[in-house]
This record gives C-alpha cells, sequence and structure tokens, in this order.
C-alpha cells in the first residue's frame, strides 16, 4: 500500500540543515524516539555518513535528499521527490541557516542575499510545502529554529538577527493559522551553540559571557522536541538567557542596540587580533 494514501501512524520527521551541529542532534533526538527521518542538507555525503549511522545505531528509516535551499530550482526537485512519494510527516524540524558576521556594510551583496534566501526563503518555502504532505491521521509538529537573537537589535549581525525576528514573529502568527488543523508551530530561540568551528571560536572570544550562555546541542534537541510534542510555542534553552530575554525586552532599543553595538564590536575586535576573522 502506498504510505502517502494509507492511514500510516508512523512518526516521521523531515529535518533541513540535517549535517549540522543542531541538525544532527535533532535528527539523534528523532532517530533514538524510534522515529522515521526524511533530512536534508546542501552537502551530500554528511547527509549519507548520518543516515547510515542512524540506521545501523536505531534501526529507523531514514531517507536523504542534498538540496541548496537558497536555490528556488532545487527546492523544486525536492519537492518533486516529495510528490513521488517519501511518506507523510508528522513533524517539520527547519533547522538550515547561516550569518556571515560583521558591519551590513562591509558584507557582500551575495552574503546579504544568502542570509535572507536561507534563513526566510528557504524556511516559509518548506514550510509551505511539507504542510501539503503531513499526515491527516496524526498531529503535525513545526519546529522553527530561529535565535536568542531575535528578541534584540544586533549591530554586527543586523541582517542575521532580523531574519530570525521574522522566523519568530511568523511561527506565532502560523501557529494561530493550524490550530484547525491539529498542528502546532514551535519556535526555538538559543543562545550560542558549539555547533561548528566558527560558532566555538565566537563563543571562546565572548569570555565567560559567551561560557553561560553556551548550550549542549543534545539537551536542547531533546527539550524542544518534547516542548513541541507539548504543544509549546517558544522555547529558550537555559536559564541564563532566559534572564537575558526578559530583562532585554524591559530595555529600551535604542539603549540595547547601542549596549550590543559595543560588546559585540570589541568581540569582534579580539577576534580580529586572535586571526580568526580577517582585519577590515
Amino acid at each position: 500500500m502506498n504510505p502517502i494514501n494509507s492511514k500510516n501512524k508512523t512518526m516521521m520527521a523531515l529535518i533541513t540543515g540535517a549535517a549540522g551541529g543542531l541538525g544532527k542532534a535533532f535528527a539523534v533526538e528523532c532517530a533514538s524516539r524510534g522515529w522515521d527521518l526524511f533530512l536534508t542538507d546542501y552537502l551530500r555525503e554528511p547527509l549519507e555518513t548520518l543516515a547510515a549511522a542512524l540506521r545501523n545505531g536505531y534501526g529507523v528509516k531514514v531517507i536523504t535528499h542534498a538540496c541548496d535551499l537558497t536555490e528556488a530550482g532545487a527546492r523544486a526537485r525536492l519537492f518533486e521527490h516529495l510528490r513521488a512519494g517519501s511518506g507523510r510527516f508528522t513533524t517539520l524540524i527547519n533547522v538550515a541557516g547561516v550569518d556571515f558576521e560583521g558591519p551590513f556594510f562591509e558584507q557582500s551583496g551575495q552574503q546579504i542575499q544568502t542570509i535572507v534566501r536561507l534563513n526566510i526563503e528557504g524556511t516559509l518555502a518548506m514550510t509551505h510545502a511539507i504542510l501539503q504532505y503531513r499526515n491527516p491521521w496524526m498531529p503535525f509538529r513545526i519546529i522553527n529554529v530561529a535565535s536568542l537573537a531575535a528578541f534584540y537589535p544586533m549591530p554586527v549581525k543586523a541582517t542575521y538577527a532580523a531574519s530570525k525576528r521574522f522566523l519568530l514573529d511568523f511561527s506565532l502568527a502560523l501557529r494561530e493559522e493550524l490550530r484547525s488543523l491539529n498542528a502546532t508551530v514551535t519556535v526555538l530561540c538559543p543562545g550560542g551553540m558549539p555547533t561548528n568551528p566558527e560558532c566555538i571560536k565566537a563563543i571562546e572570544a565572548q569570555g565567560w559571557a559567551g561560557l553561560i550562555t553556551t548550550l549542549d546541542v543534545g539537551r536542547v534537541a531533546n527539550q524542544t522536541l518534547d516542548a513541541a510534542l507539548a504543544g509549546k510555542a517558544v522555547v529558550i534553552p537555559g536559564a541564563v538567557n532566559r534572564v537575558l530575554q526578559t530583562f532585554g525586552a524591559l530595555v529600551p532599543s535604542s539603549l540595547l542596540a547601542g549596549f550590543i553595538h559595543n560588546r559585540w564590536s570589541a568581540v569582534r575586535q579580539k577576534r580580529v587580533v586572535q586571526g580568526s576573522l580577517p582585519a577590515a
């Protein structure tokens, strides 16, 4: 029987950005719960390596499809693959995202476009498409990965933070729209996570402030899935990060932007001196 036309009640999650640190953590967490998976990222080889490990370690079904979500043509091929019968989904986890740190005027047009196309356009396109392939016999959960930066104006990360603010507002609005479809949206707003070498360098350059806000990706994935299954709207992992978000909401945005600018400028200069960032 075609799984797309059957009353299949198997849990199946689609994860974007699955080969990265947080995406991989979500994949492992889902597999450990016995969920089947559809994994996508822009590089094929890491996806296949991850898929093989999950099949062997947890005995779940894992489908992979490499896709550059910034490209409309690549997304169209991915959606065609889904139409061909990959199954019906119970969960969508939009992890894929990118940042190019630095003052806006120093960034290239390509870098700015890539942030917008992946963080916003790619997430919207995936969400719109996968809603058509949800399992109608089970609750449907969407998890959108934003950032603690979504709550603040962030000089030196202006486009990135604004894109994450978009995802926060979009997720909360979509959540209300989908209530009648037995679907929920949960937006994850984490602080720093050591998901790749660049993130680790950035965390280290922040000193104690970076360390106390840094999160374990495995724990974040576990807590976020539990929150999504419980229907929670917003997840801010870490007590320190929740305090920062609450405090930030009490400070005028203009003052907050000035404070953040001074802090990030100092951190950026430290990374330039250390050689982990090129001089402007």
